[in-house]
């Protein structure tokens, strides 16, 4: 996505997120905590931050960021993080870190993600993080990222299913999560696997430039749905996704594009993306379409822009994929995910104590037998 999505995507600052997962505009409330809290996710493509204060039905997004730096190009053809995506990835991480310390955050959390784990030099890029823009970069496994994905995406789970499949489409690799939606609504991880297939590498090897053949874009999509069948037999969830017991929900620049566009968008507005429910089969045309296309045809059409352009047909290709595996009516949308589940997480580590009022003192202890009032 470009640099004008970008900031429109992320014009979320001073908005709050209440109980139902929605971003509503900020009201006087005294926030529960006066921590302030930060999250950078460094991903294959992307370099994204969030800065919030924890508020008492959730946070308030005090500040944020996020930057395309294509941190993994060309690591599937040579092994190694190009200087040139290295030089780019630390200049957005310096206006990280100048947010970060305009905003006085009390504490922090900073990851990386699939092309920190794939690339040799991963440790020398992590070492002149570390000196030059002065904070610590941590890899995360791919278990860690399943979990903080779904604890970021928990709010948009419905209670009318037993399960979900919530699916991330990476830069250089695609997370799905199978999850038992318990009966007080949280989400218990039954299983996840990571396949290194993302919009990055595939489109490196596919070449999207030009208008993709009918045979390649089905080549893809049999190259996935060869990685992720092993998964849905082994969790058996044919049988519930048959009965309309499984939610699909998907975060990634490639389900919140294709969102837009469902929506006609002038332009990128997260308000209307995060939390939307989209017809499957309307999804599976705009793939087929944007598959016709090529690259300058793409960068044409509303909401794609130019720096996702020439990523979004390797993008169609995965969701169809998926939608393939588990055939639901409808798919639950979030603009949001790694960011969201690190603050949350932090949060819940740093959460003050329950006050409990003493009792009176003359107030009588109760018998045996005697419920406690």
């Amino acid at each position: 996505m470009d640099s004008e999505k970008n900031n429109l995507r992320d014009k979320n600052k001073n908005s709050r997120w209440n109980k139902s997962g929605k971003s509503v505009k900020p009201r006087n409330q005294n926030s529960k905590s006066k921590n302030i809290y930060s999250a950078i996710d460094l991903g294959t493509n992307n370099c994204r931050l969030l800065v919030a204060q924890q508020t008492r039905n959730g946070f308030k997004v005090i500040d944020s960021f996020s930057r395309v730096v294509r941190l993994g190009q060309g690591l599937s053809n040579n092994g190694f993080l190009s200087k040139e995506a290295i030089d780019r990835t630390i200049e957005a991480l310096d206006i990280c870190v100048a947010k970060i310390k305009r905003r006085g955050a009390t504490h922090m959390r900073n990851v990386a993600t699939q092309a920190c784990r794939e690339a040799s030099n991963c440790d020398e890029f992590i070492e002149r993080v570390e000196k030059e823009v002065r904070i610590k970069l941590h890899i995360i496994d791919p278990a860690e990222e399943a979990r903080l994905a779904v604890m970021g995406c928990k709010a948009l789970l419905e209670r009318k299913y037993s399960h979900a499949i919530v699916f991330d489409i990476g830069g250089g690799s695609t997370e799905l999560i199978w999850v038992k939606i318990q009966g007080n609504g949280k989400p218990e991880i039954i299983d996840w696997t990571s396949i290194p297939f993302g919009v990055v590498n595939m489109s490196e090897k596919y070449g999207t430039l030009e208008t993709i053949s009918k045979g390649k874009y089905a080549e893809m999509k049999h190259n996935i749905l060869s990685a992720i069948t092993s998964f849905a037999q082994k969790n058996d969830t044919a049988e519930l996704v048959s009965r309309e017991k499984v939610q699909l929900l998907g975060t990634s620049g490639t389900i919140t594009t294709l969102t837009a566009m469902h929506l006609n968008l002038e332009s990128y507005d997260r308000s209307k993306v995060d939390g939307a429910t989209v017809n499957s089969r309307r999804i599976r045309e705009l793939c087929q379409q944007l598959s016709r296309l090529n690259y300058d045809e793409r960068t044409e059409l509303k909401s794609i822009g130019a720096d996702r352009a020439d990523l979004v047909v390797a993008g169609c290709a995965i969701l169809e994929s998926i939608m393939d595996l588990w055939p639901t009516d409808e798919i639950k949308v979030a603009d949001r995910g790694i960011r969201e589940g690190m603050l949350l997480d932090m949060m819940d580590k740093h959460r003050p104590p329950v006050k409990r009022h003493n009792r009176r003192r003359n107030s009588k202890k109760p018998k045996a037998g005697e419920p406690v009032r």
